[in-house]
């Protein structure tokens, strides 16, 4: 049986949850600015990266007192950065509920050889944040890029924690509201919300940070890349677009523009309110088909982001060949790619509902995704 093919199709396919799609503003023509031979330590160079970071400090409300950074090897780098600068001065607590927060488990515990309490979740659930014990040094993401769920709120962090909160934001900064004032450390990189070039992170510090930063030191060696302070100090010139090594200029001015459309749209209200209309757009088809359903198990801690999805239907044999077979067909259609779900992730698929997402090619996409389950599930039966 032959089953018919929607007529419309989203007029962009991209729904990568990384690199992600570029802003619907985009244009190369548009990066002709940048200052292409230039070194990033003229004056012009390091005027680019300080207007990336004071920019991004007042789009996301950074508190006053608190340093935003631009340092190597996107938001893994920033983060290795963070555990390898700031941990092992008090007990830490990890906790995990995907695939990158168990990354981050595995070097504390067996790189840094810390004697960590380790908290874990399955895909889909969260560790029960109220037995969190903030005295620690707590190390988290926000939102699980590989499961789709985020923390729904700081509600749990105390002000007056004796510990220091690192937190991997890097598909939620720019589309969720992070309590800042919460987190002592967070990081980030371009090519998740804003659609931004891969390769460069982001950290912000908290003073509490920055005093840790400078009246402690690690008892391991500390890469280069990875060295915040100096004689004691904290290194200012890397909070000022003085990096570590050398950027990519084009990155830079990539990013520049994102952020001069997310000004567009509204800023950071602007970019929630458009990953808040694209989940809804997905929640509705989910709502309204029983063979499919999200992958979180708790509405308030589904991501509006990395949204995954499951298959439930009964006549579903082989759970991770059904999903691919799926992404596959949507790919080949140019309906639909790079929507599988992670690699280490229970089978189906992840859609990413970033701001730089229309929610017109979200809703596009939904009845494209129905006439793909439906012909896969014809497959099976004609093949029984």
């Amino acid at each position: 049986m032959t089953i018919a093919q929607p007529a419309a199709r989203p007029a962009n396919p991209r729904f990568s949850s990384g690199p992600c799609a570029k802003p619907p503003a985009f244009d190369l023509a548009k990066l002709a600015d940048a200052p292409l031979g230039r070194s990033h330590r003229s004056a012009e160079g390091k005027a680019k990266l300080k207007a990336a970071i004071d920019r991004t400090a007042e789009m996301l409300g950074v508190p006053e007192g608190y340093k935003v950074g631009i340092v190597p090897a996107s938001d893994t780098g920033a983060f290795e950065m963070a555990m390898w600068n700031l941990l092992g001065e008090r007990p830490v607590e990890m906790l995990a509920w995907e695939s990158f927060g168990a990354g981050w488990v595995t070097d504390v515990v067996k790189q840094l050889k810390i004697e960590a309490e380790v908290k874990t979740a399955e895909y889909g659930e969260i560790v029960d944040l109220a037995t969190v014990d903030f005295d620690k040094d707590v190390c988290f993401t926000w939102n699980g890029t590989t499961s789709g769920v985020r923390v729904p709120n700081g509600d749990v962090i105390p002000a007056d924690r004796k510990g220091l909160t690192l937190c991997d934001a890097t598909s939620a900064a720019f589309a969720q509201d992070l309590p800042l004032d919460k987190l002592d450390v967070v990081t980030f990189s371009w090519q998740k919300v804003l659609g931004g070039e891969a390769a460069h992170g982001m950290i912000i510090l908290s003073p509490r940070a920055i005093e840790r930063l400078e009246t402690y030191t690690p008892a391991w060696p500390l890469p280069k890349i990875f060295r915040l302070t100096k004689g004691g100090k904290l290194i200012d010139g890397v909070f000022k677009g003085e990096t570590i090594n050398t950027p990519s200029m084009l990155a830079v001015e990539d990013f520049l523009l994102a952020l001069d459309w997310a000004d567009s749209v509204g800023g950071l209200a602007g970019l929630i309110a458009r990953a808040d209309a694209n989940t809804a757009a997905v929640t509705a088809f989910v709502e309204a088909h029983d063979w499919v359903d999200f992958l979180a198990t708790d509405p308030a801690t589904r991501s509006n982001t990395s949204v995954c999805l499951k298959f439930t239907d009964a006549r579903i044999t082989d759970g991770a060949v059904f999903a691919k077979a799926v992404a596959k067909r949507l790919a080949d259609e140019g309906v639909a790619l790079d929507i599988g779900a992670y690699r280490d992730a229970p089978a189906g698929l992840r859609i990413w509902c970033g701001s730089t997402v229309e929610t017109g090619d979200v809703e596009a996409l939904l009845p494209w995704l129905a006439w793909a389950f439906e012909t896969e599930i014809a497959a099976l039966a004609q093949a029984a």
